[in-house]
């Protein structure tokens, strides 16, 4: 019997060989370059590094000829510069690439704001200042664009209501590390957004600590009813930088966020909240405000958006005008009616829109509303009929306690009297704008027309 023929790896077709490597990894490639001549020649095969190239760095052709290397010469370029951030880089880029382009498109002039990527250095210098580690996403992301430049609207959303503003900065490098937060109950917070107007910063979590965990990024709240003044509550906005950045991102590009007067409004519509009468079609988006709300003493305070629409093909004899609307507060088991909404008596006629906005405050973390409106027809005032709300659920984001107040409810009761006198350490927010809550709130709410 013959004995089996036995097939040295210069022998072997290089196709199939080709197509078994293109199943690897980059870093598996680059180990079998290392075994013999034959497979470093074939591992350098320009296909292959090409789709390296798209997937990890989203690289094009223009992208290799403008450059004048192979692909294979072209992903180890790239791999020097930004091989720490690999795992991060795609999805990022590409977040940062289709912000960029639906803002070209909505928004031009917010273009303008974006600051030219941060380099390697900048970041190290800046890690070297607060003897803290960054998060890889965060200095991923910084390497691509660093933030916006201090200007309005902010790139991380706008909310405006009355005589009540905010829009959010996405900071740059710099500017950030300055607002670095070291202090008692603050402990290596890093802010990533801040509002001229308000004060309002969401911030990251450099490190696991008072009852934080690491790379949390949130809006801070003081606890107002605390005995230590250090006591910051937080509205929890995304578990590490990357989530955080990317979900804001995929609700602007895909229209969640609605633009209006070319900025993007953080309003979050509920593709269910529609309900549709006759010709008539109203539609809800809702918006929490952190800045205006309290976790101890209990005070959420929502904001919502309402459009009414009359369908185009409706008949002009279908023109018609709103006298009132009545609102049921549902898990409070409350009515409230009155005539107008925010004292306007839109007139609606085929293919007409009305959009307003108005607010609420609730004692309780998620609420819902429903309602209808009364509308009479313009060619007979004596025809009445009913619009109905849609039922809209408001929900704050999650929130965390602090540890000194966990500590403080596990103690036992004692007398606040003594220990409550103001030691200075109660503002340390620093840049965090004060806002009379009580007297804005008087000035924004209208029983929920």
């Amino acid at each position: 019997m013959a004995s089996p023929t036995e097939l040295r790896m210069d022998q072997l077709p290089s196709d199939p060989l080709r197509h078994i490597l293109s199943y690897l990894s980059f870093k598996d490639l680059v180990h079998c370059s290392s075994v013999n001549k034959r497979l470093n020649e074939l591992s350098k095969h320009n296909p292959l590094w090409k789709s390296l190239c798209s997937k990890h760095w989203l690289l094009t052709e223009a992208d290799r000829q403008k450059n004048g290397v192979s692909w294979y010469y072209l992903f180890q370029q790239y791999y020097m510069d930004l091989g720490r951030y690999i795992q991060f880089y795609p999805e990022l880029k590409t977040a940062w690439e289709q912000l960029k382009s639906f803002l070209q498109e909505k928004c031009p002039h917010m273009i303008a704001s974006l600051r030219e990527g941060a380099t390697e250095v900048e970041l190290n210098n800046i890690e070297a200042r607060f003897s803290c580690r960054l998060p890889d996403d965060y200095r991923c992301s910084y390497r691509i664009h660093n933030g916006q430049k201090l200007v309005t609207p902010g790139l991380m959303g706008s909310m405006s209501l009355s005589n009540h503003y905010r829009s959010e900065v996405l900071l740059d490098l710099e500017t950030a590390a300055g607002s670095f937060k070291q202090r008692k109950g603050l402990k290596r917070w890093l802010p990533l957004t801040f509002c001229f107007h308000t004060g309002l910063s969401q911030f990251m979590a450099l490190e696991s600590a008072e009852g934080r965990k690491m790379l949390e990024c949130f809006y801070p709240c003081p606890d107002q009813t605390a005995q230590d003044p250090s006591a910051i509550n937080m509205f929890i906005t995304g578990s590490c930088f990357s989530e955080w950045f990317t979900t804001n991102v995929n609700n602007v590009v895909t229209g969640e966020y609605p633009i209006i007067r070319d900025q993007i409004f953080r309003y979050v519509h509920d593709k269910s909240c529609v309900a549709t009468t006759g010709d008539i079609t109203v539609s809800v988006s809702t918006s929490f405000m952190p800045e205006l709300s309290s976790v101890n003493p209990p005070h959420f305070f929502f904001t919502y958006r309402i459009r009414i629409e009359m369908s185009s093909s409706a008949s002009p004899e279908a023109a018609c005008q709103l006298d009132s609307c009545c609102w049921k507060i549902t898990t409070s088991h409350s009515n409230v009616q009155g005539p107008s909404v925010v004292g306007e008596f839109p007139v609606m006629t085929p293919g007409k829109v009305h959009e307003y906005s108005s607010c609420t405050t609730f004692s309780t973390p998620s609420e819902y509303m429903e309602g209808h409106y009364t509308f009479h027809r313009l060619a007979n005032e004596e025809e009445v009929f009913n619009v109905a709300i849609p039922r809209f659920h408001m929900v704050c984001p999650p929130y965390t306690e602090p540890m000194v107040r966990m500590q403080e409810m596990s103690a036992s009761f004692t007398s606040r009297s003594d220990d409550h006198e103001d030691d200075g350490d109660g503002d340390d927010f620093g840049d965090l704008k004060r806002i009379n809550m009580a007297a804005l709130e008087g000035a924004l709410c209208p029983p929920h027309m």
